[in-house]
């Protein structure tokens, strides 16, 4: 068995980009900027240092997400890797993508409350906003340490 999923949070670095398929498959493609943070050697300083991932979705979800994706824009996406090969110019190329299964936005367009954050677009079809109501965070449970956990109280 394997395993192929991703989740990244990053910006846009571009406005995306709608094509056709010659069956007429809409494909959007854009790509994300995530930073990868280390310790510079010389300095003992953290840094930020960027990594850019091409994403591609298909279908009726790219149609509608163009209207709402531009340079910049913060999203979080979950999806799949696909590696992909050809040749131009005499020269073989390759490059790694993300094929976008969800994609939810991470920050609010233009301080609109139509686009907060929260919103997610997936492949249940159709874009759906936040619910307006209000989250009230509940506190966490409390544990008396004094109790013991015996092995038949564990379910496993």
């Amino acid at each position: 068995m394997s395993i192929n999923r991703v989740i990244i949070s990053g910006n846009l670095t571009r406005d995306p980009e709608l094509r056709s398929t010659a069956g007429g498959t809409s494909v959007l493609g854009f790509g994300v900027a995530v930073n990868d943070r280390r310790k510079n050697q010389q300095t003992g300083e953290w840094e930020d240092y960027p990594n850019f991932i091409d994403c591609t979705m298909f279908g009726a979800r790219a149609d509608a997400l163009n209207k709402y994706l531009s340079k910049g824009t913060k999203v979080a996406i979950e999806g799949k890797l696909r590696w992909s090969q050809w040749e131009r110019d005499g020269q073989k190329r390759s490059k790694i993508e993300v094929i976008v299964d969800e994609l939810e936005f991470m920050s609010s367009r233009n301080s609109d409350a139509q686009y907060s954050s929260g919103q997610s677009y997936g492949q249940q079809g159709g874009y759906q906003p936040a619910p307006q109501a209000s989250y009230q965070p509940q506190p966490a449970p409390t544990i008396d340490a004094s109790s013991s956990v015996y092995d038949e109280d564990i379910p496993f």
